[in-house]
């Protein structure tokens, strides 16, 4: 057997030589078969498949053949050949990297190297960056496979192909390119992948900043990074060059700082950033050290050092960093630092031949340096330079800027770097404390104070920090502290200028403390004699001399202090204190005051420093004076400017800490104050009043005028605080007051308003601005009180405004015109009221404002109009008081000095109230003069201001009846004036609908309600369009909306109530629920409209009516006999038919609600003055009609007086009156006739009345009224069968249509009473199940059917059906707890007590539910 498989494995092997591979498949397939599990037939099988081409078939013998010997190379060799042919490349790699590893063990060489190249280059051509530099990997030193590679000979540079290793050699000879290519690879596949995860994270939701998520992510990248390590082997590499070693040593230095700003300040970072932090420090120090070019490391160096001065830094290293980097921004800020502080190179420390001093050789090294760092905002040293030249130059606001970003930048950097930079932070606050301190003084003292205290608290001797500290106190007049605090400076030992400053500064500050003012003298002139030996500091010398000019003048020494002022500007004439002193002496002490030479010394003064605030204050107080008032601002607004403005100089951005500042003059603001409230200009006003009471909040003044700044800005309950504080400050200050009472008026707060005036009034009773704004709030609280319905108290108020005006007119010719308007206008205001309460009072009123008029002699426009002078009667009312009023406007247009705005406005009000009085003049004659009249007062009104859309609009007004297309063009004018009013698009609509355009009219409503949507007038119009329509739904929307809003449109209200009651009809009963709610609003409606117009008749009758149906029958009557009452004066006095008929109409009403009280025989009464008054001959239905009702309400009264005849014959008159039409009706009047004859008792009359009830029925098949009637008159006589034929026609209509008809279920409740009556409790029984089958939602019902259920001691049946009631109304729910209460106390239940005591609770007037609780209460104690 072993000689055969040798045969056939030789056999298969010159096969595969010849390349018989069906041969060697055969053979192979030989061997396999005798031994299934040999090796080299597998493979030899497997290479035949492959070669025939059938891949899948040799795949599968390969992978057998691994698995039978796994460490033979044999067939991995195939199956990578297989993989290759295929082009499975994932595959072919893997295959490859195991033959690497197999040849490794096995120590062979060669085939090792072989396969690993092969690996590498397919990575290199199909693999990713992630598997070409785990490929290269495997040539490094770390590498398994390294100890066999390096067996591997020497490359021949010569002779490269002489092996297919070459490139494994010489990678293994010389690792630093494949270390430099795995370097990049890593480079790219780590910024690709961050860019990748930053994008992908930036799409979540609630994803965080884009910094931050970089930050995450590269640090998360970073962590696992093998790029550190890699980059020292390069630079351990002994073959590493030196260009190599510093390029390599840049890329390490910026990861390590990338990952170092990449970790959080948290404390399980803290370890690594330190580590981190450390290792960037040796990398630049390095750099430093050896001068190596590397930018990032040596601002590193420079920002991360932590010095306070700039010296610090080192000279040296400065200059070699600007011979590195010559052309970089932060070098031209070192030199040009260098030049400005005079700071010389030493050339043996510069390796140049040129000096870079030179640079700057024609440029002022200040511009430089703020050119170049204008390029450099994240540089802390570049911002540190900057800093203390703007602080050096006096530009403390730069100082202050640049000194916040400084800090900002290293608040940045300590979190960056993890690095305290505590002597950096240091030297940015003292600069910023030193110029804050120093820009606008004392405004940011505050927070200069601040940050002072973190200056000392880790550096007390900090001599500029100590400077600022004594400035602050002696601007708060602290002058011990102060000179405490400039000792201190001058034993620190200073440099010679800061000890003579501060020297100087301890005099100054023991001069203030007045008893020691001669020490503070002799001090001043000791220092004095120091600064007068030295050249230059005019500036210096001129202060001193002028202090100790201002300790002489304070001491007494007058003269003295002169002669030193004098010298002081010897030393330097721009010295303003100097001039101020100057002129202050020239004012104050010379005599007489020389005021030229002191004016010309405060202007000196003011010009040369706008801080001078006493100079400045004197100026103003001179060209107020002199009546300069533009002077006065011009100096106000540059004294601002010299303290800093509002915001203190600081910018916008802080804003809100600035507006706390103090002001320094607040004189000046208050100057301001006044002009910008002169000009109109509020806001600012109000600024600058509010920042003049931060410097005193005592000032009544200025409290007043903040407080009518705010009135007239409209922030009324503001202005209200600050005049009630100037009251309090200066409780006799009238002025507030007044003030105080005219923003009460403004908010319509009328009743203070006048209160505050009339208390003024009492001590100054000859003010007439007070006595003219008390008579116009005494009107605007009239017309408030009229448009709120209260028009009594409107009346009041109109009489008050009368009165007032009349006074004044009487104390004074001042403001005629304005007062006559006032009287005038309170005047018309009476008009529109009908009637007076107090007559006497407008009675009096209106005769002394009309024996004004009339002694005038000015009538112009109403000679032919009104009769004058005019004759008030004892009966005064509106249409007097419209006289009285049209006379007021037209002696106001005779009055001299009409300006032409006042002239238009006095024509407009003329007119307009000429048209009102037009419309009530009885003669036609004068009715059409006045009205003509009126048009033509619009028309001048128009010709005088024709932008006016009032005026327009009223015009409108006039000719909307008669002249349409004048009407419509002066609409049109009104809306080019004003295109937002929505009066005027609804006057449009409403000229529109009335002239039969309604798609026009719907147009120009629509927009009315889009300007203004609570515009009652425009709803009104929109329900009339629907009307029109036919949209009678809609419109009743319409119309309950216009009434709900709040304003009050007496029109509205009276067409909602018409309509709403006239949609009665589609109510179905006279108690519906649903009734009521209908009614409801218009009830409220017509009330506000009956108090506004108390005479309207129709109005009255209509609310009579809708009260009867609200069941409120006594208000009901007092409405309608007012309504009579009316009706009938109007009747004597005109005749009219209409207001006859009107009258009849209103008897009718009255005459039922007289029934409805049981006032019978008033109730006849008013029927029998109806049907008086009603022609019999007519042969109007609607007269009919009436006749009919008053019949047949006659007849229900003498029916109830037991006036049997009468009444039978009152209801033979009704049916007499009805047509054959009104089936319903004629119905109704039969069945009370009928009953009316079965009352009479004869067999006759109650045969009479079945022979009514039947033919009624034959005539309405539907009346269910006679139908029942007909079912009792059966049960009382006991006739079966006629109660068996009334019940046939009822049961003959469907169920609705018996519900429609039955809304009150009388048939089942009558027939369950028949039932009972004849002891037949089943038979009631089986009625109420159909009447709760039929309706199960039916309270009543239910209840009966409960008792009856009861009544046969079905107790649990009962207690279901009381149970299963769902809806009890509040009227009915004693009932069915009573009855519930029964069925528990009969089944024994604890709750029968519980149950008959709410029933009690609910309804105590019920003797029924005292009855259960007894029986419940005795079942108990039984």
């Amino acid at each position: 057997m072993a000689s055969f498989i040798k045969s056939k494995l030789k056999a298969a092997r010159d096969a595969i030589g010849k390349k018989d591979y069906k041969g060697a498949e055969a053979a192979a397939t030989q061997v396999l078969e005798y031994e299934p599990s040999n090796y080299n037939a597998t493979v030899f099988l497997a290479l035949a498949y492959l070669e025939l081409g059938d891949q899948t078939k040799s795949l599968q013998t390969y992978i057998k053949a691994t698995e039978l010997n796994p460490e033979q190379a044999l067939a991995w060799q195939g199956l990578s050949k297989l993989y290759e042919r295929t082009e499975k490349w994932d595959e072919y790699a893997a295959t490859l990297r195991h033959l690497t590893d197999l040849f490794g063990k096995q120590g062979d060489v060669m085939k090792c190297a072989d396969a690993l190249q092969k690996y590498i280059e397919t990575h290199r051509s199909h693999g990713s960056r992630d598997q070409v530099i785990e490929a290269l990997s495997l040539l490094l030193p770390s590498s398994s496979l390294y100890t066999t590679l390096s067996m591997l000979p020497e490359p021949t540079p010569t002779a490269p192909a002489s092996t297919t290793t070459y490139d494994i050699q010489l990678a293994i000879y010389n690792s630093l390119p494949t270390f430099e290519e795995i370097v990049a690879l890593t480079e790219r596949v780590e910024e690709e992948r961050i860019k990748k995860e930053v994008e992908r994270r930036r799409m979540r939701l609630g994803a965080p900043r884009p910094e931050q998520i970089k930050n995450e992510v590269a640090r998360e990248v970073w962590d696992a990074s093998e790029l550190p390590s890699l980059y020292n082997e390069i630079l351990n590499h002994p073959n590493t060059g030196d260009e190599l070693r510093r390029s390599t040593e840049s890329k390490l230095l910026r990861r390590k700082l990338q990952h170092l700003e990449s970790l959080p300040l948290l404390d399980e970072s803290m370890i690594a950033k330190q580590k981190l932090l450390s290792e960037i420090e040796d990398l630049s120090n390095g750099v430093v050290l050896l001068g190596i070019p590397d930018e990032l490391a040596w601002m590193f160096f420079l920002d991360s050092k932590d010095v306070y001065s700039i010296e610090e830094y080192g000279f040296l290293t400065l200059r070699q960093f600007t011979e590195v980097f010559a052309s970089l921004h932060l070098s031209k800020v070192i030199r040009g630092y260098f030049d400005y502080m005079h700071i010389s190179y030493d050339e043996e420390e510069i390796t140049n031949d040129e000096s870079p001093g030179e640079v700057f050789e024609d440029a002022d090294p200040f511009t430089s340096v703020l050119d170049a760092a204008s390029k450099l905002p994240n540089c802390i040293l570049a911002q540190r330079i900057v800093s203390e030249l703007y602080r050096l130059e006096g530009d403390h606001e730069n100082a202050i800027k640049v000194a916040e970003s400084g800090l900002r930048r290293v608040a940045k950097a300590e979190a960056s770097y993890g690095k305290s930079l505590s002597r950096v932070k240091l030297a940015f606050q003292t600069v910023l404390a030193v110029s804050l301190v120093k820009y606008f003084p004392p405004k940011h003292h505050a927070r200069a104070s601040t940050i002072l205290s973190e200056v000392f608290s880790q550096d007390p001797e900090n001599i500029p920090s100590l400077i600022a500290q004594g400035s602050i106190f002696q601007h708060k007049y602290e002058w011990t502290n102060a000179e405490a605090i400039f000792q201190t400076v001058a034993r620190l030992n200073p440099d010679h200028e800061t000890k003579l400053m501060a020297w100087g500064e301890r005099a100054w500050c023991i001069v203030q403390q007045t008893e020691r003012i001669h020490e503070g003298i002799n001090e001043l002139k000791s220092v004095l004699e120091t600064l007068d030996r030295e050249e230059g500091k005019p500036e210096e010398k001129a202060r001193a001399w002028w202090r100790l000019g201002k300790s002489l003048w304070d001491s007494g020494e007058k003269e003295q202090a002169y002669k030193h002022f004098v010298t002081a500007l010897k030393r330097s004439p721009t010295f303003a204190p100097a001039f101020t002193s100057l002129g202050v002496y020239y004012a104050d002490h010379v005599s007489p005051p020389d005021i030229d030479r002191s004016s010309k010394c405060f202007q000196k003064a003011f010009e040369l420093d706008a801080r001078e605030g006493e100079a400045a204050r004197r100026l103003a107080e001179g060209f107020a004076e002199e009546r300069e008032w533009d002077l006065v601002e011009v100096v106000a607004r540059r004294t601002i400017e010299g303290e800093g403005g509002l915001e203190g100089g600081i910018s916008n951005k802080d804003k809100v800490v600035s507006s706390r500042y103090l002001p320094t003059n607040a004189w000046a603001w208050k100057a301001v104050g006044v002009v910008e409230l002169s000009r109109r200009n509020y806001p600012s006003a109000i600024q600058s009043f509010q920042i003049a009471l931060r410097a005193d909040g005592e000032d009544s003044v200025s409290w007043q005028r903040l407080g009518e700044s705010y009135a007239r800005s409209g922030r009324h309950a503001a202005s209200i605080k600050a005049l009630k504080k100037a009251l309090d400050l200066h409780p006799d200050d009238w002025m507030s007051l007044y003030l105080l009472g005219d923003v009460y008026r403004l908010m319509g707060q009328y009743s203070s308003s006048i209160e505050v005036f009339e208390d003024v009034l009492k001590h100054h009773p000859d003010e007439m601005c007070v006595l003219s704004a008390l008579a116009e709030t005494h009107l605007s609280h009239a017309r408030s009180q009229t448009v709120e319905g209260f028009h009594s108290r409107a009346e009041i108020s109109a009489v008050a405004s009368i009165s007032v005006a009349l006074e004044l007119l009487d104390k004074g010719q001042g403001f005629r015109r304005v007062i006559w308007k006032t009287a005038a206008d309170a005047a018309y205001e009476l008009s529109q009221l009908e009637s007076f309460d107090d007559t006497e009072a407008v009675k009096g009123a209106l005769i002394s404002l009309s024996s004004l008029i009339a002694a005038s002699e000015s009538i112009t426009y109403i000679k032919e109009i009104i009769d004058l002078p005019l004759v008030i009667e004892s009966n005064v009312s509106g249409y007097t008081a419209l006289q009285v009023a049209v006379a007021a406007y037209d002696h106001i247009i005779s009055l001299d000095s009409l300006d032409v705005s006042a002239a238009a406005a006095t024509y407009f009000d003329a007119g307009l109230a000429l048209n009102r009085l037009s419309a009530q003049i009885k003669d036609q004659d004068k009715s059409s003069t006045a009205l003509k009249q009126a048009k033509d007062l619009i028309q001048r009104a128009l010709t005088i201001d024709p932008y006016n859309d009032v005026y327009w609009n009223t015009m409108g007004n006039l000719n909307f009846v008669d002249n349409a297309k004048l009407s419509q063009h002066a609409y049109i004018k009104a809306l080019e004036c004003d295109a937002k009013s929505a009066l005027t698009w609804t006057n449009l609509g409403l000229l529109y609908l009335f002239h039969g355009d309604l798609e026009l009219a719907n147009e120009a409503l629509y927009r009315a309600q889009t300007l203004d949507p609570d515009y009652v007038l425009a709803w009104i119009g929109q329900g009339l369009v629907a009307t029109m329509n036919g949209h009678h739904t809609d419109s009743h929307a319409l119309f309950e909306h216009a009434v709900n809003i709040s304003a009050e449109v007496p029109e509205a209200d009276i067409e909602f109530s018409k309509r709403a009651f006239e949609r009665l009809a589609e109510v179905v009963g006279p108690k519906s629920t649903a009734q009521a709610d209908l009614l409801l609003l218009p009830f409220h409606a017509l009330d506000r409209y009956c108090r506004r117009r108390p005479t309207d008749t129709a109005a009255l009758h209509l609310f009579a009516m809708i009260c009867e149906r609200l069941n409120q029958t006594d208000l009901a009557l007092d409405l309608v006999e007012k309504c009579i009452a009316l009706l009938e004066r109007s009747y004597e006095e005109t005749e009219d038919v209409a207001t006859e008929q009107q009258f009849a109409l209103a008897n009718g009403t009255l005459g039922r609600l007289r029934l409805a009280t049981g006032n019978f025989f008033g109730a006849i009464e008013a029927f029998s003055s109806s049907l008086s008054l009603l022609s019999t001959d007519s042969n109007d239905t609607r007269t009919s009609t009436m006749r009919a009702h008053a019949h047949f309400g006659s007849g229900l009264a003498h029916f109830n007086n037991g006036e049997l005849e009468a009444a039978l014959q009152m209801f033979e008159g009704s049916l007499s009156e009805l047509s054959p039409e009104m089936v319903n009706v004629r119905g109704h009047v039969a069945v009370l006739l009928a009953q009316t004859l079965w009352a009479l008792g004869s067999d006759e009359a109650r045969d009479s009345a079945r022979g009514q009830l039947l033919e009624c029925i034959s005539n309405d098949p539907e009346n269910v009224t006679a139908m029942t009637a007909l079912v009792a008159m059966g049960i009382l006589d006991s006739d079966d069968s006629l109660v068996d034929a009334a019940l046939s026609e009822i049961q003959g209509l469907t169920l609705d249509k018996r519900g429609e008809l039955d809304p009150g279920r009388i048939v089942p409740a009558l027939l369950i009473q028949h039932h009972l009556a004849l002891n037949r409790k089943k038979d009631a029984l089986a009625v109420a199940q159909r009447a709760v089958h039929t309706q199960p939602l039916h309270d009543a019902f239910r209840r009966v059917l409960a008792l009856l259920l009861l009544q046969l001691t079905e107790i649990n049946a009962a207690s279901a059906v009381i149970a299963g009631n769902r809806d009890v109304f509040s009227d009915t729910l004693d009932d069915n707890m009573r009855i519930s209460a029964i069925a528990a106390t009969i089944k024994g239940s604890d709750q029968a007590v519980v149950l008959s005591q709410k029933s009690v609770f609910v309804a105590p007037w019920k003797t029924d539910n005292w009855k259960a609780l007894a029986y419940a209460r005795a079942s108990k104690g039984a």
